[in-house]
């Protein structure tokens, strides 16, 4: 078997360990697949179709993406790889996010999430899918995990699995085993299309704190499991707690 493949079926295998663990998908669920126009989001839809050929039950795919007025690029590159893998596709224009750039009103992060988040259900609820997949990393929850402690004193792990604010849909996060290391390889081998979001290129807490990891993890390489098990208990001991807000980065 040809490296690249022995490369996709671990991250199809990982993906699968963690969607069969925190029971993910449900036969006959109809998933709506966020696409950021990066890495991470297209090798999650790569994976989902891999599993849903092999899987002993019947789901949906449904990739989306959100256009905020913040991608650096055309996204006719994405449009034509997701046509190519026969999965449907839907592109929303948020009026309200691409007022914001029109206009030059200065806004935070937060306000740019809550848009998103909001636009994200609606168009969820249009297509009919119960459940609302996301692209986020081993990395990302790491990286989410420390954040949170040294910024908001909280151990506050991203969840694998949450309810939205209204019990509506269910939120996955299948590559929680997979590292970016990996997306990397699979993405350049692939020639993915990339289309970066300008949010992206900011400097900020995120980025500090996972490259203050990304060093650690070159004395211990265990430090992002290590994060990610611990993360795991303390979402498994909270879990049924209400949520406050749903942390929604695609």
């Amino acid at each position: 078997m040809a490296a690249n493949n022995i490369l996709f079926e671990k991250i199809v295998k990982l993906t699968g360990k963690a969607i069969a663990e925190f029971d993910m998908i449900r036969a006959r669920d109809r998933i709506a697949v966020g696409l950021s126009g990066g890495k991470d989001s297209s090798t999650l839809l790569h994976a989902l179709l891999a599993l849903q050929k092999r899987a002993p039950i019947q789901f949906e795919l449904h990739a989306f993406t959100v256009e905020q007025g913040k991608f650096l690029g055309s996204l006719d590159g994405l449009a034509q790889h997701v046509a190519q893998l026969g999965v449907p596709w839907t592109l929303l224009n948020d009026t309200p996010s691409l007022n914001l750039v029109r206009d030059a009103v200065p806004h935070g992060c937060d306000l740019c999430s809550r848009y998103r988040r909001r636009a994200v259900y609606s168009l969820a609820q249009e297509l009919g899918c119960n459940v609302i997949a996301f692209g986020h990393t081993a990395d990302d929850f790491a990286e989410a995990m420390l954040r949170n402690l040294l910024f908001t004193g909280a151990v506050k792990p991203l969840p694998p699995v949450a309810l939205s604010s209204g019990g509506e849909f269910q939120l996955v996060r299948p590559l929680l085993y997979v590292n970016e290391e990996m997306i990397r390889k699979y993405a350049a081998d692939q020639a993915l299309p990339i289309t970066p979001c300008a949010c992206s290129l900011k400097e900020g807490a995120r980025t500090k704190v996972r490259s203050f990891l990304q060093s650690l993890a070159e004395e211990n390489p265990h430090i992002f499991s290590n994060l990610i098990s611990a993360g795991i208990k303390s979402w498994q001991m909270r879990r049924n707690a209400p949520l406050d807000i749903e942390e929604l980065v695609l």
